[in-house]
């Protein structure tokens, strides 16, 4: 938790300094389709591993925004909160595993044309909780992590649309065990992999496209 508030109070700090800049900040929310990495288990004292892929599902995200603009280029430093959903199939059951986490991309952009933009950047993420139904899960081994975030959108006016790709860069795993009914266990690859729809609200004084 204490590494949580130091990384959520050092985004907002850099939101701050941005804001003062005068190049604008303000607020995003999305949906995303998100599939996490294998999940490897076995049941009761199989010898061979039980290897899934899973399943996506749909998730969302909420959270702030930054921008640093130059003319061709800019800078977007953002905080955000996310959780996504993938669907394993845990001997015959489907199960649901849930993840929340707190993003922060750090985005150079390119201004191609008009509105139009490109962007690309490494994404730092901590894991704030994850839950497999119907067995007992671990945290995940690593709570830091990295990845990346590429992408395109469109500006409008105060508004923002993007689309973009987030890819977790290593494997960072969860153990699990079955309850007393399913005598399974294994292990669970929380590394995401999801295409994100956001919409951005410019919320700063000075409007920029």
């Amino acid at each position: 938790m204490k590494k949580t508030l130091l990384l959520a109070v050092l985004g907002l700090f850099g939101f701050t300094a941005i804001a003062q800049s005068g190049s604008g900040w303000g607020l995003k929310a999305g949906l995303s389709y998100n599939k996490n990495g294998d999940l490897i288990g076995s049941i009761g004292d199989a010898a061979e591993n039980i290897t899934d892929g899973g399943e996506g599902n749909a998730g969302y995200h909420v959270g702030f925004w930054g921008k640093l603009d130059f003319p061709k280029i800019y800078l977007r430093p953002e905080l955000i909160y996310t959780r996504t959903k993938s669907t394993y199939d845990i001997d015959g059951n489907s199960s649901d595993y849930d993840v929340s986490k707190l993003d922060l991309p750090v985005l150079l952009g390119y201004k191609i044309i008009g509105p139009l933009h490109v962007f690309g950047g490494p994404a730092f993420q901590y894991t704030l909780s994850n839950d497999l139904d119907n067995v007992s899960v671990s945290d995940v081994e690593n709570d830091f992590t990295v990845g990346l975030h590429i992408g395109a959108g469109v500006n409008l006016g105060r508004l923002g649309f993007d689309v973009r790709y987030e890819r977790g860069f290593s494997e960072n795993e969860a153990a699990f065990i079955g309850d007393n009914i399913t005598d399974i266990s294994g292990r669970v690859d929380t590394r995401p992999s999801q295409v994100i729809f956001s919409l951005s609200v410019d919320l700063s004084s000075k409007q920029n496209n």
